[in-house]
């Protein structure tokens, strides 16, 4: 099931695990009785007071409709990974505030749940699953180190500024060292007909006084 409208291997599980969860909670609260429906109400309108104006059924029903859909958006491979992860994040956040906000649910001046949180503190869980999701790394930023590993790290890589068209720092570098190395296989070269020349000319000067003379001493070269 990875970039746009793919899923990662490290992400199935997330992904599959957190949207059945949560799929089955939406499908189980969207007949729920007026008693489950009042319970549900009465927590969230505490962290929510704007929820007042929405009467119990009605928000149950509202609720259910969102857990269905963002259970459905974990589970479909085509919803990108990123926007998948910041419904749950968003969702699980609204969650942890309901939890922090409604008393008896944590012991007193600590965060950690009474036995009556417990239930809604492992919706912490949520939380992490979707901030790694939406965290988790481009898809063509990770193709791109792949290619750039895969050819040994000589994949050279030209930087722009945003105007004019000039290259920037690692450019100009690239330019130097060409530079450097035309200049000094220039040095070789020269050093390699300086010395053909000098050989040469010895040659030519052995041939016309003798392989016994030299140039030392030789009204020829005074």
């Amino acid at each position: 099931m990875s970039g746009c409208g793919k899923v990662k291997a490290w992400q199935v599980p997330l992904r599959l695990v957190t949207g059945a969860f949560i799929l089955h909670s939406g499908m189980e609260k969207w007949d729920g009785p007026d008693e489950q429906a009042q319970g549900v109400h009465g927590m969230a309108r505490q962290t929510f007071p704007f929820l007042e104006n929405i009467d119990a059924p009605r928000f149950l029903k509202l609720l259910a409709a969102g857990e269905i859909a963002l259970g459905a958006a974990l589970l479909t491979p085509m919803v990108p990974t990123r926007l998948a992860g910041a419904a749950l994040t968003g969702f699980a956040g609204s969650l942890m505030a309901v939890y922090a906000q409604t008393p008896g649910l944590r012991k007193e001046g600590s965060v950690w749940p009474t036995p009556d949180g417990i239930g809604v503190s492992k919706d912490s869980w949520l939380l992490a699953i979707g901030l790694a999701l939406t965290l988790s790394p481009h898809q063509k930023h990770h193709k791109h180190l792949k290619h750039v590993k895969g050819h040994g790290g000589r994949h050279q890589h030209h930087c722009h500024h945003e105007q004019g068209g000039r290259p920037g720092r690692h450019g100009h570098l690239q330019q130097a060292k060409q530079v450097a190395q035309e200049a000094k296989e220039a040095r070789r070269l020269a050093k390699r007909v300086k010395g053909l020349s000098q050989d040469g000319h010895s040659h030519q000067h052995s041939h016309r006084h003798g392989p016994g003379h030299t140039r030392k001493g030789c009204p020829a070269h005074d």
